[in-house]
């Protein structure tokens, strides 16, 4: 379908609207709905919800010595000094809350004797994770949409956000897009939750699921909304690459909690040579992920560039509580009681975001963001099961921030407001020559690898800042799009480079190593100069303005 003057738009209004399908989304929704607003969830997909295995909660089930306050201090440590602590408050103060919540509504949990059972993941002082065999991510998701649809929550799955829609400097809701029929749908909202996940696939060789394209990052900052800690991209240390069906499969650090162990190509376990006391446990993802990278790139590695992941040394009947990992990795043709899948580090997540308060409130009237999609609690890196902890926890605040806004009584011209939010996709379309947008991914994919990958320095970032900038005149001259499914990957290729552009020049700015951020040129961290944020903010004219923002 092409895109013309005549199309048109079906509207519909609520008081919340959720953008994103993952948890955060719907956590999000269920928070809004419980707290008096009517409220509509749009979403293309479920991110990556769906595969997590478990969120820390600092119950003390396991180990009586935990609580919220070594919790807090936990994700300070683990995010290198860098995070927001009224942030880390919510977190820590908000996860057993969150975790009642869920068992409220029939959520699962392992128990043993009353107890939640506690996996020890890196970077935790004591095991604080709460889980179930089979995921709890899967679980806990299907829960939240059933219950979601039991209270009346609305919702719109298969659309793509198009645009905000503002009124001055406003956001009052959103156009969505049904890519297949072309239809067309406004939804007008007194407020919106941005919980459409993080950089998504920005990275050749990421875990990423298709359906996160940076979209919040991209449409918060033509909002006006600030972008923080951009620079701190989280590689999973230990993602499969062999066997081949079970390629980009997270190999889980509680395993390595409960004996698994990691070994080079001479049989060496080799994280005691890094992490002498306790080899693979008690250390955050981030310095893992170095000494992987260590090994592989000092000739230690196997000849795929891995190393193995020893699930042989892990007690069977705690293998088997692995359900998901051991039948992916059965089906793929390995039999992890005997066999050892190779691993190696992948981009997997992201430390920042879209800068919000306590309340989860961007700083854009009608714009909150939750998840993945907001920035500031991990800090310069994120504790092993403390991605899903966010989510659930913020994804709840959230929800309930946007629901307690006081409706606007003003009036709107919203042909006006349609029209504005459509102009982006209207330049995109009905082009017959140009590059294919998935030719801009591609060559936007190899290029954050091999530029600001796990270990950058200044001669990479600006190789890649160069190519990005030509990606991006490439993007302005015409990406080819026949059609509106065209012209949607078009806008989700603009989406990723101006992403990319953010993280490569904070990067740049960033002349230390800090957590996730490794500058072979800059080796130490610098806390005199860099225990601060750096954000970026779109300015009037389109450009971009650099901040340096306290930490709160």
């Amino acid at each position: 379908m092409k895109i013309d003057q005549d199309f048109s738009i079906q509207v519909v209004e609520t008081d919340v609207l959720v953008l994103g399908g993952g948890l955060a989304g719907f956590r999000a929704a269920v928070s809004a709905k419980n707290s008096g607003a009517e409220v509509i969830i749009a979403f293309q997909a479920h991110g990556a919800s769906q595969y997590i295995i478990g969120f820390n909660a600092p119950l003390g089930d396991s180990d009586s010595r935990d609580n919220p306050q070594v919790y807090f201090d936990d994700i300070v440590k683990g995010g290198y000094g860098l995070n927001d602590r009224q942030l880390v408050s919510v977190i820590a103060n908000g996860a057993i809350d969150a975790l009642n919540e869920l068992v409220s509504i029939g959520i699962p949990f392992e128990r043993k004797a009353n107890k939640f059972v506690q996996r020890h993941l890196s970077g935790n002082s004591y095991p604080r994770s709460v889980f179930h065999p089979n995921g709890i991510g899967h679980l806990a998701l299907k829960g939240l949409i059933e219950h979601s649809k039991n209270i009346g929550v609305k919702e719109y799955s298969g659309v793509k956000v198009i645009n905000l829609l503002k009124d001055g400097d406003e956001v009052v809701g959103a156009i969505l897009a049904k890519k297949h029929t072309g239809e067309f749908i406004a939804v007008h909202a007194n407020a919106v939750v941005m919980a459409m996940g993080g950089i998504g696939a920005i990275y050749s060789d990421s875990t990423y699921p298709a359906d996160v394209a940076s979209d919040s990052y991209a449409l918060a900052l033509h909002a006006g909304a600030t972008l923080i800690d951009m620079e701190f991209v989280q590689f999973e240390p230990t993602v499969v690459v062999y066997p081949e069906g079970a390629k980009g499969m997270e190999m889980p650090t509680a395993m390595l909690g409960d004996g698994a162990h990691l070994l080079n190509s001479l049989g060496e376990r080799f994280m005691f040579n890094y992490n002498p006391e306790f080899g693979e446990t008690k250390i955050e993802k981030a310095k893992m992920a170095l000494c992987i990278q260590r090994e592989i790139d000092e000739g230690r590695g196997l000849s795929d560039g891995t190393v193995l992941f020893d699930t042989t040394k892990v007690p069977p009947e705690k293998l088997e509580s692995y359900v998901n990992h051991c039948k992916r990795l059965r089906n793929s043709g390995l039999e992890p009681l005997t066999n050892l899948p190779r691993i190696r580090p992948a981009a997997h997540s992201h430390m920042g975001g879209i800068k919000v308060d306590k309340n989860y409130w961007t700083g854009i009237a009608g714009l909150y963001a939750a998840g993945e999609a907001s920035g500031g609690v991990h800090g310069a890196s994120r504790l092993a099961g403390n991605g899903a902890s966010d989510v659930i926890v913020s994804g709840g605040v959230a929800g309930r921030s946007a629901a307690s806004l006081k409706k606007s009584g003003a009036k709107r011209n919203w042909n006006q407001i349609h029209h504005t939010a459509l102009e982006k996709i209207k330049s995109l379309s009905n082009k017959e020559k140009g590059i294919k947008a998935e030719e801009i991914k591609k060559a936007l994919c190899d290029t954050m690898l091999s530029s600001a990958g796990l270990i950058r320095d200044e001669a990479s970032l600006k190789r890649g800042r160069k190519k990005l900038i030509d990606l991006q005149s490439l993007l302005n001259q015409g990406v080819q799009s026949k059609s509106l499914p065209d012209a949607l990957r078009a806008l989700e290729a603009e989406h990723m480079v101006l992403t990319a552009i953010v993280v490569v020049e904070s990067a740049l700015e960033r002349s230390e190593s800090r957590g996730a951020h490794r500058r072979s040129d800059y080796p130490n961290s610098d806390d005199s100069h860099w225990l601060h944020h750096i954000g970026f903010k779109m300015n009037y004219e389109q450009k971009l303005d650099r901040l340096k923002l306290p930490l709160e």
